[in-house]
């Protein structure tokens, strides 16, 4: 049986953008070097072509073989099973057991004999079933290891050989490599280009799709013409007569579809997407029947509207570029077709239309209408401007050889084409910049394999880029070339030699590393999260209405660069919670955007804390994280420094509590619990705490001072005072601190008293006083005097002594 008439199952990768997914069996037709899967993709890989993965087209499985149903009978205990006879091939009839819906006499089907291993490691052995016995098993798809929605076993074609292996059968030690291809390499996102790039690394043989030109058997054309000549270079159509688009895909286009991660949904459509695999020409097909007059290739009107083939209707704007018929716009060129002259089950009459369009006409279309296709892949970032005729042609071929029909002449339009560039490389250039002497005579043959057409100049070759390599410009470009196909394995590593020295870090400068450490220290996780963010959160967050604006934004959700961290990190929050993770301690340590100039983004470290203030645990009770928890987190980030929290209001922050954190008497950053409107809006259940810092006023710290631990014993005075409840702790301990004198060590705040003895809207603040002498042991005359100057200062805060 011949390869081509072999049905297809066993494929689960799919089409991921930037990514071109390809059979091995496919590609050796056009380019065989003789090397294994694993060699190749090493080679492409070192070339520049980066091999993200290589997979089997089926999982591991032996002992299955073709086999044919000679008899099914009832099961005589069983309603759903049936007991069929089976010849495999080994001579005699098996029974089978089987319970699949679709078994039927003659039926060509996978058959696991007796001693088989199926994926997963399933053993198959004789058995009993329902007292009958079963001497294998009939295989579907998914039990072969892939689910091909098939209920029921899977059916071979009537030529099936009985006995032969499954996997020889339909070629299932195939394997599939999936290309990571960069934006200059459109010419690799086809079979011709990759097998191309194949010849030119190995110098085997390239043998290019066979374009045979169809016979012109119909009157009848479709009229074409290019209102944006700018923006399509040609345009071509052909119309083909009384196909049958019910007519089935064969199985060998199914299987190559399949194989490259693209599912088959009807002939026609199956036909314009191997094309488009196999030579690289995107192309549509219209239903000529809903046609009305000649076909023109316009930009959009503001105020026209499409329903596409994705079921999305989508209002076009002026710089989209449409096919169009006289009564409409029918196709956003280059991305997507229009539902009302798409074809159908019902289908005749179709036009084949295959064109050449601007890159940047259909660049960033995918984001602005919020949907892809694998054409607007390959259009913007570019098409080969002279293979449209052949993609004709070769389409034809396929249409007529799988749903008949008769074709009429091709019809063009030509616009305006990219000019080829001409450009010399110098060989003198090539060994300077590469380290290493080529040769002109191996520079040559390089630039030849890769279809360059080079011509021998005074020092070196003049190329004039082909048509597929819109990425040939200047000889930089070429040099590239070469070394890549020459092979940078292949290039002495021993031409440079240096020493590189540590540099040392100032005294005055913390590492980032400890930074990081002592974020690990407190109990927080480092998240990233993105720098453009939703607009929503810059006027939550920052009241920030005027944020710095993307021209050209992923997503509409995504349009703004941030002025904080609190909205990522809130995000975070959101995904945590949604995971039923109670406790989170995250931070981030990245840069806000407050306008375009580099001055304008400074460097911040974000912090959140939610849930419990430690984790659940028998040593302590279970308590929520509050502000002061927080604030001990940033009171260690700034050890070393005089940290001052002074209220303050923020948009983001309860308005009590709050504060602005002060180095120096410089605001470097905020603390506080988020607005309980947030709260609400963002649906946390309960308070969330953040703070923020400049990370230049994290990372500074003080040159180190050794001071000798004094050998006398410290005085300790506690001081009680009763004060207003406007006045702050931070307010008082100022007022405190105005008393210079080197006994004093410490004053700290122990205790907070509000409720009986005291007035009415006041409280009293206990605070202790540790003074110590290097020198001597103290004596109350010297401490008291001390201690009366911090009475009188703390009455500057309107503090009474309780």
């Amino acid at each position: 049986m011949a390869w081509f008439a072999k049905p297809i199952i066993f494929i689960s990768h799919f089409y991921k953008e930037n990514t071109m997914q390809f059979p091995h069996s496919w590609l050796t037709q056009h380019a065989n070097p003789n090397l294994s899967p694993d060699q190749l993709a090493h080679l492409l890989t070192m070339a520049g072509l980066e091999v993200e993965e290589t997979a089997p087209a089926a999982p591991a499985f032996s002992g299955v073989v073709v086999a044919e149903v000679k008899s099914v009978e009832k099961h005589p205990d069983a309603d759903r099973l049936n007991v069929t006879q089976v010849d495999a091939g080994t001579g005699e009839l098996l029974q089978i057991v089987c319970g699949a819906p679709n078994v039927r006499v003659g039926a060509k089907v996978p058959c696991a004999l007796a001693g088989a291993v199926l994926p997963e490691n399933f053993k198959i052995k004789p058995t009993k079933m329902r007292g009958v016995e079963s001497n294998g098993m009939l295989c579907s798809a998914k039990e072969l290891g892939n689910d091909d929605g098939v209920n029921g076993l899977l059916i071979l074609p009537d030529d099936a050989p009985v006995g032969m292996n499954i996997r020889d059968y339909l070629d299932l030690d195939d394997t599939l490599f999936t290309l990571k291809i960069t934006p200059n390499r459109a010419d690799c996102l086809s079979i011709k280009g990759i097998a191309r790039e194949v010849a030119a690394l190995t110098g085997c043989d390239f043998r290019q799709p066979e374009i045979k030109a169809m016979p012109v058997s119909s009157a009848k054309t479709q009229a074409v013409k290019i209102a944006a000549p700018d923006d399509c270079g040609v345009f071509f159509t052909r119309v083909i007569e009384g196909v049958n688009a019910r007519a089935a895909s064969p199985a060998w286009l199914v299987q190559r579809l399949a194989r490259c991660g693209i599912r088959s949904v009807s002939a026609l459509v199956d036909i314009g997407n191997y094309v488009m695999l196999e030579i690289g020409q995107p192309m549509h097909v219209f239903d000529a029947d809903k046609l009305s007059g000649c076909l023109t290739v316009r930009r959009a009107q503001n105020d026209e509207t499409l329903a596409c083939l994705n079921d999305k209707t989508v209002e076009l704007s002026d710089n989209t570029l449409v096919v169009a018929d006289e009564a409409a716009a029918l196709s956003i060129a280059g991305l997507m077709g229009g539902e009302a002259s798409a074809v159908s089950d019902d289908t005749q009459n179709i036009v084949l239309e295959s064109a050449w369009f601007a890159p940047d006409i259909i660049a960033g279309k995918s984001r602005q209408y919020g949907f892809g296709s694998d054409s607007s892949f390959r259009f913007e970032r570019g098409v080969d401007t002279q293979i449209q005729r052949d993609a004709i042609e070769r389409a034809s071929e396929l249409v007529l050889q799988i749903c008949g029909g008769a074709a009429g002449e091709i019809v063009s339009a030509a616009g305006r084409q990219p000019e080829n560039h001409t450009v010399n490389v110098r060989t003198s250039r090539v060994a300077k910049i590469l380290g290493v002497d080529i040769g002109a005579a191996r520079i040559g043959e390089i630039l030849r394999g890769l279809g360059l057409q080079p011509e021998a100049s005074a020092d070196g070759f003049t190329v004039r880029s082909p048509s597929f390599r819109f990425d040939i410009e200047i000889e930089a470009d070429l040099i590239e070339e070469i070394a890549r196909v020459h092979g940078y394995e292949n290039i002495p590593d021993d031409r440079t030699s240096g020493k590189l020295a540590m540099l040392a870090l100032p005294e005055t400068r913390r590492s980032r590393a400890a930074v990081y450490r002592k974020m690990a220290e407190r109990g927080f996780q480092e998240v990233v999260s993105y720098a453009f963010v939703n607009e929503d959160w810059e006027r939550d967050f920052a009241a920030n209405e005027s944020p710095v604006r993307l021209q050209n934004p992923l997503a509409a959700q995504y349009s703004v660069m941030r002025s904080t961290l609190i909205g990522g990190l809130i995000e975070i929050l959101q995904n945590n919670l949604n995971r039923k993770q109670s406790r989170v301690r995250v931070f981030e340590i990245a840069r806000i955007f407050r306008d375009e100039t580099a001055h304008g983004q400074p460097e911040r470290i974000g912090a959140l804390v939610y849930g419990s203030a430690l984790p659940e645990q028998w040593g302590a009770a279970a308590r929520a994280a509050d502000f002061y928890d927080v604030k001990a987190d940033v009171e260690s980030l700034l050890a070393g420094k005089t940290a001052e929290f002074v209220r303050m209001e923020h948009p983001a922050l309860h308005p009590g509590r709050s504060a602005e954190i002060r180095v120096d008497g410089a605001a470097v950053g905020f603390i506080g619990e988020l607005h309980p409107q947030w709260l609400q809006k963002y649906d946390l259940p309960q308070a969330a705490l953040v703070f923020e810092l400049d990370m230049a006023a994290v990372l500074a710290c003080e040159k180190v001072r050794y001071q000798a631990v004094s050998k006398f014993q410290p005085a300790r005075r506690d001081l009680a005072f009763v004060l207003s409840e406007a006045v702050s702790y931070a307010e008082l301990e100022g007022s405190l601190k105005t008393v210079r004198s080197p006994l004093i060590r410490e004053i700290a705040l122990f205790d907070v008293y509000r409720g009986a003895g005291l007035p009415e809207n006041t409280k009293s603040m206990a605070v202790k006083i540790i003074l110590q002498s290097d020198s001597e042991t103290l004596t109350d005359e010297a401490v008291e005097p001390i201690v009366a100057k911090l009475i009188a200062a703390a009455e500057g805060v309107g503090a009474k002594l309780r």
